[in-house]
């Protein structure tokens, strides 16, 4: 409600100051819910949810500014379809802590923008009309600039969309076609691993069936279980390789053996191993719900996705805190931090080697 009476006040102003209502809406948000944090009102999973809620915010009044912005200079897309008439938008895919609801303190957000342009006649009906695959790379890059532009009242989010087909050398925008095909043919098993946790967070909501429709196709092929492991340890290994800032005295939460990308991995190699068995397994995106799932399928014991949820929750719980003073930094090595440490190590020795 409070993003809505924002959009209808500055329906009429600059871009700019539009661009500083998002930033103010963001910050207070954010404040209210570091707020409640910090008195231990809010239950980790509720400071994620709603970090991730404000986020999704922000990314639909970006994505609504900048349509009106374009629409109004080059006229509304279109295309014809097996003969019928259609307006395609476009939507923004979340992926990482944005697409499981884990966003913290500081988060960047992992996006990947698709549309649904197809068929013929694809290109706008304004007085400047352009060819649709222009308007969205215009849109989704004038979204990026919203968003990541410091202005007087700060930035909004640091944009990664490197996860995109083909990453870097890839098209900014692609459509859920192209979309789908790189992801059936030449898609990384890390790729695979990512989608895990990637859904539609803003934009266009007619695409999100599509992809998730995707999604659901492309992650629940059954695979070679050796072969599947050994890419995904391997991706691990050299993750922690090149990734890791800790040492022998401090320990690197999310990178260092026995942190929080181990419980990840774990819970994406049994995702994807028995997604073709068990589709439901798809239903969520967010490593909590995905270790309660693998459970009580069967695929992992209960005490060990009991065991991993908690200190999955208490890792994230010190990157809050962490955020909130400043920066992500190894922690010191304490005895609650060694034992939880080995018991993820124990985990991932039992089910990935």
């Amino acid at each position: 409600r409070e993003m809505a009476q924002i959009m209808g006040r500055i329906a009429d102003e600059t871009l700019n100051v539009k661009m500083d209502a998002v930033r103010q809406f963001k910050q207070a948000n954010v404040m209210r819910v570091a707020a409640a944090d910090l008195q231990g009102l809010l239950p980790l999973k509720d400071v994620s949810n709603r970090l991730t809620a404000v986020a999704e915010q922000v990314l639909q009044a970006a994505c609504d500014l900048v349509w009106a912005e374009l629409v109004q200079k080059h006229g509304t897309p279109r295309c014809v379809v097996d003969g019928v008439p259609e307006s395609p938008g476009l939507a923004i895919v979340g992926y990482g802590k944005l697409g499981g609801y884990e966003l913290g303190y500081g988060s960047d957000l992992d996006i990947v923008f698709l549309h649904n342009s197809q068929g013929q006649m694809q290109q706008s009906d304004g007085d400047k009309p352009i060819d649709n695959a222009i308007f969205f790379a215009r849109m989704a890059q004038k979204v990026m600039t919203f968003l990541s532009t410091m202005t007087t009242a700060g930035t909004l989010y640091e944009i990664d969309t490197r996860l995109r087909p083909n990453g870097q050398s890839g098209m900014l925008v692609s459509s859920v076609q192209a979309f789908a095909s790189y992801q059936n043919k030449d898609a990384w098993t890390w790729e695979h691993q990512a989608l895990v946790r990637a859904r539609v967070t803003a934009g266009d909501a007619r695409i999100r069936q599509a992809f998730d429709a995707v999604r659901q196709s492309v992650l629940g092929v059954e695979r070679e279980q050796p072969r599947l492991l050994d890419e995904v340890v391997q991706m691990r290994e050299r993750m922690r390789r090149e990734l890791s800032k800790g040492s022998t005295a401090r320990f690197d939460l999310k990178q260092d053996r026995g942190g929080i990308v181990d419980i990840e991995f774990m819970v994406q190699y049994n995702v994807l191993l028995n997604a073709w068995r068990v589709p439901a397994l798809l239903d969520w995106t967010d490593n909590i719900r995905l270790l309660q799932a693998l459970a009580d399928n069967g695929f992992m014991a209960h005490d060990t996705a009991e065991q991993l949820t908690e200190i999955y929750f208490q890792y994230r719980e010190h990157t809050h805190k962490q955020a909130l003073q400043g920066g992500a930094v190894p922690v010191a090595l304490d005895a609650h931090i060694e034992a939880n440490r080995a018991e993820v190590i124990r985990a991932w020795d039992a089910l990935m080697v």
